[in-house]
């Protein structure tokens, strides 16, 4: 739900900054501002709740704390790629493409009621594929359009 807080917050805020500066409404800059304000968000809680994530990747995956630090690091590439114009396309795809691969953490921790800040057994369970799998469906909807379409 944070995340989605942070996107919606920083595309209205994007929206009357630009608007004020440049006499307008750009809505695909201002969603890609979001979006990458978004990813910083989430990629911080890459560094912050590193062996809760760790405990969402499946058990086939090893270097779990390197793999969830890396996909910090990612994040935070992605966020800087969507605003720069030479690569913000490339980098959409395969930001795109990333989220529809980090889905089954979403969905083991969910099936396992892991708590993703903590690692523990108490997280919000099935429930919470009810919301994800939207929004994640959502955040690859936004930068499609956004990004690629604009």
């Amino acid at each position: 739900m944070k995340p989605l807080i942070v996107l919606i917050s920083v595309f209205a805020i994007a929206l009357i900054i630009l608007k004020l500066i440049k006499g307008n409404f750009h809505y695909a800059l201002s969603g890609r501002i979001a979006m990458s304000a978004m990813l910083i968000f989430t990629a911080i809680g890459h560094f912050v709740f590193t062996q809760g994530m760790a405990a969402m990747l499946p058990d086939f995956i090893p270097a779990k704390t390197e793999v969830v630090l890396l996909t910090g690091l990612l994040e935070i590439i992605f966020a800087t790629g969507l605003l720069l114009p030479g690569y913000r396309n490339t980098i959409a795809w395969i930001l795109i493409m990333f989220l529809i691969l980090v889905l089954p953490a979403n969905i083991k921790a969910a099936f396992e009621n892991i708590n993703y800040q903590t690692g523990e057994l108490n997280g919000e369970g099935l429930s919470y594929l009810w919301f994800r799998i939207p929004l994640q469906i959502f955040f690859i909807l936004w930068t499609y359009l956004t990004s690629i379409r604009s």
